[in-house]
């Protein structure tokens, strides 16, 4: 039976400015609710993802089995970088599902025998997951510098102070990995990276798109489209005609908070990879920490929440479409998820935006609204055989399936290119 060492419980581990090198030092947090106000000095309303409020929320949905790490690198005892961390234990069984499609190739004595005990054991504990980043969202969230330290810099705090971490954390004596997720451009310096036996590998992309300085609405925009797009955009609208479209208050989310919730498990439980769980409450928290920068819209047909939407406004006008949900039964007749893309883009040009970012899967449809794909780098680390059994199926069962990327544009109609929109992302 696989077990896990018990993490450090020394307050060591908690004392301010640990020494990395002469220069810099870090403090170790286990509580969004203990950070030091150094932490907002750093992130400074720069990406929500990292503020300590949205950050809490997922702290307190403590069913995700998630235990969250903070940390503030200092220089010279000046603020000067944030970490964030996530450790999650996943049960044997989700591991069964994915070596039972994946292994196919790589049959051998050792594997039969490690499946074997995934079968007898699917309720127990086999990977703890170390994260620098943020599992819930799509997004390189895992640290942010101050633009004095330099970007090979920063990575090397980084992986110093992961290996520094995840050591207390025992994980080096259990079925484990480290993850550093999600980035547009490769970290650097690689050398480095390679010389810490991390592996890169690529996921789903983002699907993102650039709205036109001279587009005000959404009609506005699919003139941009060929007739063939254009007509289909047409249709898609036509079929939501009925459907009462609602901007959900706090105190609606709350009143509604079952059925929304219920909307957002059709979407979990179909999902390829089930990491993480949302907790009940996370639509009303959100909304309350947030107000007017998270949007949640309810759909309605006959008065019934048939499907719901809600995204981000993020600074430097972008628009990051968050946690969607619908009625599948209802989806083909009135095209429930192309109209919540559509919706996106409307919120997108009424808030000034000029970037939605429309995440992962689904990448096919979402060409079909407009959006590129962006491709997102992971780096991955074993740290015991069993992870590396689990390595190879783990990062094929991540990659990208095949899809047909769409082009609804006319010819000759300029759409931003992924190098292009990258340039303008937060």
């Amino acid at each position: 039976m696989f077990t896990f060492c018990k993490p450090v419980s020394s307050k060591k581990r908690f004392l301010p400015h640990r020494r990395i090198n002469d220069k810099f030092t870090f403090t170790l947090y286990d509580s969004a609710a203990q950070i030091e106000a150094g932490w907002k000095k750093i992130t400074g309303g720069k990406t929500i993802f990292l503020e300590t409020e949205y950050l809490e929320i997922i702290e307190h949905g403590q069913h995700n089995r998630l235990m969250p790490r903070y940390v503030i690198v200092y220089l010279n005892k000046a603020h000067v970088g944030v970490i964030y961390f996530q450790i999650i234990d996943f049960k044997a069984g989700i591991f069964g599902d994915l070596l039972t499609s994946q292994v196919e190739k790589i049959r051998s004595t050792r594997m039969n025998l490690f499946e074997r005990y995934i079968d007898a054991n699917r309720e127990e504990v086999l990977l703890r997951l170390f994260t620098c980043g943020n599992n819930l969202v799509s997004g390189a969230y895992g640290f942010l510098f101050e633009k004095q330290v330099a970007e090979k810099v920063a990575t090397e705090l980084v992986l110093e102070i992961i290996e520094v971490i995840s050591k207390e954390e025992k994980l080096d004596a259990a079925i484990s990995a480290v993850l550093i997720k999600d980035f547009h451009q490769p970290l650097e310096p690689r050398s480095l990276l390679t010389k810490k036996k991390y592996s890169d590998f690529f996921v789903e992309p983002n699907l993102i798109l650039s709205l036109p300085p001279h587009i005000k609405d959404v009609a506005g925009y699919t003139e941009l489209f060929s007739k063939k797009y254009r007509n289909r955009a047409k249709s898609v609208f036509k079929s939501f005609q009925g459907i009462e479209t609602r901007y959900l208050s706090v105190a609606e989310i709350k009143k509604s908070e079952e059925a929304l919730y219920s909307l957002y498990e059709n979407i979990f439980e179909r999902a390829k990879f089930k990491l993480i769980k949302l907790p009940p409450a996370y639509f009303s928290e959100v909304k309350t920490a947030f107000n007017e920068q998270f949007i949640v819209k309810g759909f309605y047909l006959d008065n019934k929440l048939i499907a719901m939407a809600s995204c981000f406004i993020l600074p430097d006008n972008v628009l990051e479409a968050h946690y969607i949900g619908f009625d599948y039964e209802l989806n083909t007749t009135y095209n429930l998820y192309q109209n919540i893309l559509y919706s996106m883009i409307h919120e997108a040009l009424v808030n000034g935006c000029t970037i939605v970012n429309l995440g992962r899967t689904a990448a096919e449809i979402k060409t079909t609204v407009g959006a590129k794909p962006n491709d997102l780098i992971c780096y991955i680390k074993p740290q015991n055989t069993i992870s590396k059994i689990i390595q190879k199926p783990f990062i094929s069962f991540l990659k990208p399936a095949e899809w047909t990327a769409r082009n609804p544009f006319k010819e000759g109609t300029s759409a931003s290119e992924p190098e292009e929109i990258q340039k303008q992302l937060p």
